[in-house]
């Protein structure tokens, strides 16, 4: 299928990848020529594992452009991944507005019949409002009729991005018709190695469906977090152990039911306040949603307040993570960034490490903290160290990592990776863990 994709950056690079890997011929179209020639030069425009090796087996079939006259007329069908920001708590759609009119521009006096499909997240009423009417002004044609709209969002995560394009659990479809679904569906039928289960329904449904999913996500987040801090205050309770039995039920799944720090990142916490937002402005009531979101602004506070106790006044404390989440470098709505900055404001010397993060996270943090360009160089310059990342290379970390100096440091394990033989040189405080039975508190 010939296929545009519009939008080049952490999430339309990937997917522009993995559809010309399997076979698709592709134009990804975007107006920032430096990801226009990364991709004409077979390089990855943004940090992502796996996308590389998508653009290679891609070859030929990948092509980047900036030209919606030239790339658009010879295509079936358009993804619209662009930026939908937020603004006071609901998102915005004039990106996506911008890059229907291109396209709708490109498709006038032809006969063609093409599909705009919208992947960026919107909020409900978006497709079948004032998308739909930028797309008829800008083409001269009717929707259903001579070009299809279609809404489907991506259920995927930085860090994972291909894996998830290639191994979706279903696939969410808001159509303005049949024949528009179809040729949707047909795109990741000629995609996917094994087809997941269809979703097609009109599109404020699905707008629905998409930051329902992702509302219920958090929600769970912020319920194992809720019960971290329980266990925290009861000898012998381990919030692993408690959510491992709950998530076997299949009424509730283990997925995401971890008790550790809060979620992050640019989908989780704006889709959440978007939900509550929604509520409001249809006369209802989302509490649930008001509620997560107050349990997840509390845990920077939480892991805060810890490390005063534990270290007191003017510590040094060294932050290992400061992505949202492994594999990435995005910083956006990070745990670990708030943190790091929060003992910063309080008058701890605060030194931090990441594996991809530490650039982004300096234009955030400034001079406020000191960064180190290893893990290991990070603890030594530390009293206490806390660890906000599950990522591997934290993991990984030996007691030898521990003990420099000779002193005894306290380890705050936010995400119970570290190995066991660390609590031999090091004092380890597991979050979601209470104190041994019989300690006193």
């Amino acid at each position: 299928m010939r296929i545009a994709v519009i939008g080049l950056g952490k999430l339309g690079a990937p997917l522009a990848a993995v559809l010309a890997s399997r076979g698709n011929e592709v134009v990804g179209i975007d107006l920032n020529s430096g990801f226009v020639d990364a991709i004409n030069q077979g390089r990855a425009p943004v940090v992502e594992p796996g996308l590389q090796e998508c653009i290679d087996l891609a070859g030929g079939r990948l092509r980047g452009s900036s030209d919606f006259a030239a790339a658009i007329p010879g295509t079936d069908i358009s993804f619209v991944i662009v930026p939908t920001p937020s603004v006071d708590g609901v998102f915005t759609n004039r990106y996506v507005i911008d890059a229907v009119r291109r396209i709708g521009a490109a498709l006038r006096g032809t006969d063609r019949y093409h599909v705009v499909n919208i992947t960026s997240t919107v909020m409900p009423g978006s497709t079948g409002g004032e998308i739909r009417a930028a797309l008829e002004e800008a083409s001269g044609r009717v929707v259903g009729q001579t070009v299809g709209l279609t809404y489907n969002p991506e259920f995927i995560a930085l860090g994972s991005v291909v894996r998830d394009l290639l191994h979706p659990d279903m696939l969410l479809i808001g159509e303005s018709d049949v024949r528009a679904g179809d040729v949707l569906e047909a795109s990741y039928r000629a995609t996917l190695p094994v087809m997941p289960p269809v979703r097609r329904m009109g599109w404020v449904n699905a707008e629905l469906a998409k930051i329902s999913v992702n509302t219920f996500v958090t929600t769970k987040i912020s319920y194992a977090n809720m019960l971290a801090e329980i266990c925290e205050h009861l000898p012998g309770a381990d919030v692993d152990v408690v959510t491992a039995a709950i998530g076997a039920d299949s009424r509730i799944g283990g997925k995401y039911l971890r008790g550790a720090l809060g979620y992050g990142g640019p989908c989780f916490p704006r889709d959440n306040v978007a939900f509550a937002q929604l509520a409001r402005r249809v006369g209802a009531v989302a509490d649930i949603a008001e509620a997560t979101d107050a349990i997840n602004r509390r845990q920077v506070d939480r892991i805060v307040s810890l490390v005063e106790r534990l270290g007191g006044v003017n510590c040094a404390v060294a932050v290992l993570g400061l992505a949202y989440k492994p594999q990435t470098p995005v910083v956006e709505e990070s745990q670990g960034v708030m943190i790091a900055r929060r003992l910063a404001q309080a008058g701890h010397a605060v030194v931090v490490a990441d594996p991809l993060a530490l650039d982004g996270a300096g234009a955030v943090l400034g001079d406020s903290v000191l960064a180190a360009a290893t893990a290991e160089a990070a603890i030594s310059m530390a009293e206490i160290v806390v660890v906000t990342t599950p990522a591997a290379e934290f993991a990984a970390l030996s007691p030898g990592a521990f003990t420099a100096d000779g002193r005894r440091r306290i380890v705050v394990d936010c995400w119970r990776i570290l190995p066991a033989s660390i609590g031999e040189v090091a004092d380890i405080v597991h979050v979601g863990r209470g104190p041994a039975e019989g300690a006193g508190r």
